[in-house]
């Protein structure tokens, strides 16, 4: 598939995660992405970790794949009047600097969208652009812990629990994509650009939105329910002889059958167990009766049972399993890197059936 974005120019001061996520998202896209770097060891991504290719991270690689890169000493006028060279053919300026610094380098919204005036200007903060902590700065486990993800994940009796993937970064990116791609549209209708705003703290608000209606509305403070949920019964993970699987019965139907496969069609018609409302008052007399039972037998044969009766379940997969599952193979998720040895994970979208495709690995320093 020919890059659905090509044609559309984007110039990148991308560190670490959010940013240069969005700009993998524009480069898997088709867009020509430039990532700017200072010249001293460029993006701190690229030490993170041990290094994988060329000296970077395996992270550095994730997230710039598909970019090519020039160095730039922003602290000084030189380096900022090359910068405005880059963005007078540029659609789109991203960057996820720390609050304050872009206006003290003299290239804050303001001033560049006056100097670029079609130029979309994205700008990824921590906090946002208002409030006491505007100016603060934010890393992914933090904006966890203070936006309450952390406390609604993990076991009932257990601490609160960081979830095991970057939501928050990855989210941010995705929305400050939607933002640009929206702010594009608007300019082929007006002529002109205009400033997106995303912060890792409003997507975890949102990720978080849930519970806090319900806090908001109702008063209700969540509780952690590990793999459960607080509105259906029997809907987490079991353990049976030889691993864990989730099952899910979201409505009374289900549960009828998944009580046909357990040999238990005594139980839909037990007061206590007849409805999703009388299993949410007694899930600690069900619960117990239906782990026994799955105890007792191998994983693979109850999923098969449950899925050919039409329950909703899965295994609880290791990573190690995921990256050998078939329909993994089968959805072209993993995908070479071209002129690499490695392969990375591909967009997870796809247009008239055709997934993009990597175009190429992340560059070296300074590799245009």
């Amino acid at each position: 598939m020919s890059g659905i974005l090509a044609g559309l120019r984007v110039v990148e001061l991308g560190q670490v995660l959010a940013g240069p996520f969005a700009g993998a998202i524009l480069a898997d896209l088709g867009a020509t992405v430039l990532k700017v770097e200072k010249p001293d060891g460029g993006d701190d991504a690229r030490q993170m970790g041990r290094p994988f290719r060329h000296d970077a991270a395996l992270l550095f690689h994730d997230f710039n794949r598909g970019k090519s890169s020039v160095t730039l000493d922003l602290k000084s006028p030189e380096g900022i009047e090359a910068l405005h060279v880059l963005l007078r053919d540029a659609d789109i300026l991203l960057h996820n600097l720390r609050a304050g610094v872009p206006e003290a380098l003299g290239i804050g919204a303001e001033a560049v969208c006056a100097r670029h005036p079609r130029l979309v200007y994205c700008a990824i903060s921590a906090f946002g652009e208002f409030g006491p902590l505007q100016g603060r700065p934010g890393y992914e486990p933090l904006l966890q812990a203070y936006c309450g993800l952390s406390s609604i994940t993990g076991a009932p009796d257990g601490p609160p629990v960081r979830m095991g993937a970057s939501v928050v970064d990855q989210g941010t990116g995705m929305w400050a994509v939607i933002g640009m791609l929206a702010a594009l549209r608007r300019r082929e209708q007006t002529g002109r650009g205009g400033v997106v705003a995303a912060s890792l703290f409003e997507t975890a608000v949102l990720w978080a939105g849930q519970k806090l209606s319900e806090y908001v509305n109702e008063g209700r403070e969540p509780q952690r329910h590990a793999s459960g949920h607080p509105a259906f019964v029997p809907y987490q993970a079991f353990d049976t002889a030889d691993g864990p699987l989730l099952i899910c019965c979201g409505n009374d139907r289900l549960f009828q059958k998944l009580c046909g496969q357990l040999g238990r069609p005594d139980w839909p018609a037990d007061p206590r167990f007849a409805t999703n409302r009388a299993r949410l008052a007694h899930q600690a007399e069900l619960l117990p009766l239906i782990a026994a039972i799955l105890a007792e037998g191998k994983r693979a044969d109850w999923l098969a049972r449950f899925t050919g009766a039409g329950v909703p379940c899965a295994p609880i997969n290791s990573i190690a399993e995921l990256a050998e599952d078939e329909q993994l193979a089968a959805s072209g998720m993993i995908q070479t890197v071209p002129g690499e040895d490695f392969a990375l994970v591909g967009m997870p979208l796809s247009f008239d059936g055709d997934r993009p495709r990597i175009a190429r690995g992340a560059p070296r320093l300074g590799q245009e």
